[in-house]
């Protein structure tokens, strides 16, 4: 079932996927000229907080997710990006270091961009230019929805907004959107709706209970989309 005019998705999830759609050939060979695409695997790190920004990352294959860590070595997860969307360009733009880490969720496939490429590209394209504005603008407004949630919503409501943006993160154009499996660690889970391990596995049991979602070792299947929604109490 899509989310069209049920829930906006589109508020929760990134727009850098359309930035290198966006470009012609021409412009996509100038930036990709020394373009180095490598494996990760799972809880690979790609890059970490406060680190020096060498370049961005595009992901052609996989999960990654991105985080920031206290003192205590507690991950917050603030994003989660797969396959077609880029990472590690705010840093690069605004000449600064990484303000988050990222490393990944599942097996990837991910390509490496030098800064001086990148740069180059943006200096001598309008357009990726443009595209990259809109996508800065509209990422913005996703963080700062992620952050509200956790004052404004209860830990029930955080953990089903997060199943739904995950449930759109895992979900394949080929196959029937109602048989979406969402592969995920409960631990990760929680990090993304900031609460405790402990917290997750007795929700989902609850809503295993409710006959919303199914579980399998990891693997968590929502089946009522339409009650998890109303969960969310969303406005």
């Amino acid at each position: 079932m899509s989310l069209k005019g049920i829930f906006p998705i589109d508020k929760w999830i990134f727009q850098s996927s359309s930035v290198l759609d966006s470009l012609s050939i021409e412009e996509m060979e100038r930036l990709s000229v020394n373009m180095i695409e490598q494996p990760y695997q799972k809880g690979q790190m790609i890059f970490r907080e406060n680190s020096y920004a060498s370049g961005i990352y595009f992901i052609k294959q996989g999960k990654v997710k991105k985080y920031k860590q206290d003192k205590g070595g507690n991950e917050q997860i603030i994003y989660v990006a797969n396959a077609g969307e880029m990472i590690g360009y705010h840093a690069v733009l605004s000449s600064e270091t990484y303000p988050d880490s990222a490393a990944a969720l599942e097996d990837s496939s991910i390509a490496f961009i030098p800064k001086e490429d990148f740069l180059l590209a943006v200096e001598r394209s309008p357009n990726l230019s443009n595209h990259l504005l809109k996508a800065l603008s509209h990422e913005y407004k996703v963080l700062a929805n992620s952050i509200s949630i956790v004052a404004r919503h209860s830990v029930r409501e955080r953990l089903a907004i997060s199943l739904i943006v995950l449930r759109e993160k895992y979900k394949l154009p080929e196959l029937d959107t109602d048989n979406i499996e969402i592969n995920i660690p409960r631990k990760d889970l929680a990090s993304m709706a900031a609460t405790t391990e402990e917290n997750v596995v007795r929700l989902l049991k609850e809503l295993k209970m409710e006959g919303i979602v199914e579980t399998q070792g990891r693997k968590i299947k929502i089946m009522d989309i339409k009650a998890l929604i109303k969960i969310t109490n969303y406005r």
